[in-house]
């Protein structure tokens, strides 16, 4: 199930098996039969560390939602909510156990209520259960430290949803005490990282929590020959404007047009139902959305997950001729041996035909939409701003998508990449397109301009001078005719522009941050260079030709394409360095601006 965890350059498992064997500890402190009551939201990334069957061996008999009302019946010895620190779960909590809700009749036998607190045990939590009379209820109040958790092979996420939101708009420093807590957890078990650099203000306070912590735990180093040569922390703040674009890699294209989440897509299921009943005719279609877990797990989905989308065609059609060649075979064994050769590879044979159908139908509903009007002349506005084209003059393509009211994410996104790219908009234009928001979407939507502008993505400009083209022109930001079949730069993510984010992190390993001080100067926040001291014996010497480890630590999220521009950068043949990925949240431009939207209450 989780070999793929293992085949990448850090062997992500022993984090996984550390986080199992933690949960396995906890089941077994409440002995006898258990029903586990989920906050839903935890369902998705636990998933990723335990499946049910870990759960069934250590007598979990029911699983619940938590919900308000009573609990559903269950004949147990054992319930334990499994929650988030949050006090309006902590009332749901509260109604579910009170006696005053009646408990159903087959719940009069005693009863063990146990509280796990995901990634930590919260004061206020536990005053709130206290003030409703129900904190002498439970046996067990503990915590289980989900932190970093592995998603694939070079992947890692803390599926942080408010990460961003909560340090730029509500400065709560609380993800980023998670963080470096996370990161700690990682150098017990792969070894201190030699070399920590950064840049922006919440990179610098993850920094020094990491080492005040060290400090802390002076005394209790662990002997482990080091596994990563360096950590870069990247504050999402630096670079706003990548998360805002339109990915073009594979999977970035199927996260913006279905969303990927903890590790699974839900999809169309017509285009799924057909390879299964082709002989039934219109006999009862699926209504429910098809399910499809995406990881490197798959051999095929593996190949041609980063790959920009305009390559998928070509690389979806020479695998079809290498399967049917495979089939082929068949025919070509004779002896018992041969036959004996071709059966043992059916399996494998027949899974990677039911991997082609699949990705074959989700390239053809990409597809569909890849090659609307629609999304071509949404995707031309964006390489305009990209490209420093009209900036600062009111839109007309936005202004015209306004006037037709299409969905508003897709509104935002573009006026504040019109924004970013601009440096802040002249006020009077900001105005226009505020005003023009608000009448046609209503005026609920204040608070979410508001929360754009307080995060700097949607800003009036502040200084004549707009620092965007020196950027863009340094880093080499924006190139023409990305090559999108064979690329030879990580620009072919988003089809010519290159990734800041990643630029910077390319830069850093050759030929380092020196050579471009003027313009990490123009970006918030600190850049910075920490060592940490490894115990005497412990420095890894390099073989020749050996390539160096970072881990790249994107706080407050990071998207599918930036992924595949790093993942192309660990390929390169001169590279001389591989990368493992971490961050917050995986996310989206939808999903990221959808995090900072707010509606007001009802009253």
């Amino acid at each position: 199930m989780s070999a793929h965890l293992s085949n990448g350059r850090v062997n992500l498992n022993i984090l996984r098996e550390a986080a199992r064997k933690e949960l396995r500890e906890f089941l077994d402190k409440c002995a006898g039969s258990k029903a586990i009551v989920w906050d839903e939201y935890l369902t998705g990334p636990f998933g990723l560390i335990a499946q049910y069957s870990l759960l069934k061996e250590h007598e979990v008999e029911k699983m619940f939602t938590l919900k308000g009302g009573r609990l559903p019946a269950a004949d147990v010895k054992n319930i334990i909510f499994f929650v988030r620190p949050r006090l309006e779960l902590m009332d749901i909590i509260a109604e579910n156990i009170s006696e005053k809700n009646g408990r159903p009749p087959q719940m009069h036998s005693p009863r063990d209520f146990h509280i796990l607190f995901v990634p930590r045990r919260s004061m206020l939590c536990e005053q709130r259960l206290k003030e409703q009379g129900v904190l002498g209820s439970f046996i067990n109040i503990d915590e289980y430290i989900l932190d970093l958790i592995p998603y694939d092979g070079d992947l890692l996420s803390m599926e942080s949803e408010g990460a961003f939101r909560e340090c730029y708009l509500e400065s709560d420093q609380t993800s980023l005490y998670h963080t470096a807590k996370g990161l700690m957890t990682l150098q017990a078990l792969y070894g201190t990282i030699p070399q920590i650099f950064g840049k922006g203000e919440c990179a610098r306070h993850v920094a020094n929590m990491m080492l005040r912590m060290k400090r802390e735990f002076a005394g209790s180093q662990t002997q482990i020959l080091p596994v990563f040569d360096s950590l870069l922390l990247l504050d999402r703040n630096i670079d706003l404007l990548t998360p805002l674009a339109t990915q073009l890699t594979y999977e970035g294209l199927i996260d913006e047009v279905y969303g990927i989440t903890n590790g699974y897509a839900k999809l169309p299921p017509e285009k799924f139902a057909a390879q299964k009943k082709q002989g039934e005719v219109g006999k009862d279609l699926p209504t429910e959305p098809k399910k499809m877990q995406l990881n490197s797990a798959e051999e095929l989905y593996a190949e041609i997950r980063d790959k920009n989308f305009n390559a998928i065609g070509a690389a979806l059609s020479k695998k079809a001729k290498i399967i049917s060649a495979a089939f082929e075979e068949r025919h070509n064994a004779k002896t018992v041996g041969e036959i004996k050769q071709f059966v043992s590879q059916l399996p494998h044979m027949q899974a990677a035909r039911s991997s082609l159908a699949n990705h074959t139908s989700i390239a053809e509903l990409i597809k569909d939409i890849t090659t609307s009007e629609a999304f071509f002349d949404n995707l031309t506005v964006e390489q305009e701003f990209m490209t420093g084209v009209d900036t600062d003059k009111v839109n007309t393509y936005i202004e015209d998508s306004i006037a037709q009211k299409d969905p508003l994410i897709k509104i935002l996104r573009l006026v504040c990449m019109q924004s970013v790219c601009n440096n802040g908009l002249k006020q009077k234009i900001l105005d226009y397109y505020k005003r023009e928001i608000l009448q046609t979407y209503g005026y609920e939507h204040m608070l979410t301009l508001n929360n754009l502008e307080k995060t700097g993505l949607l800003k009036p400009q502040t200084s004549t001078r707009n620092n965007y083209p020196t950027i863009r022109k340094t880093l080499k930001l924006w190139m023409e005719d990305a090559n999108e079949q064979n690329p030879n730069d990580i620009s072919y993510v988003y089809s010519g522009y290159a990734p800041l984010s990643i630029r910077l992190t390319q830069v850093l390993a050759r030929p380092g941050w020196r050579s471009i001080e003027e313009v990490l100067k123009m970006l918030p926040g600190p850049h910075f260079e920490e060592r940490q001291q490894l115990p005497a014996g412990l420095h890894k010497k390099r073989q020749q030709g050996e390539n160096r480890t970072t881990l790249v630590f994107f706080l407050g999220g990071v998207t599918y394409a930036e992924v595949a521009a790093l993942r192309f950068l660990s390929q390169m043949e001169d590279g001389g360095t591989e990368y493992i990925i971490a961050t917050t949240k995986l996310i989206n431009g939808t999903s990221w601006i959808k995090s900072l939207m707010d509606r007001p209450e009802a009253p």
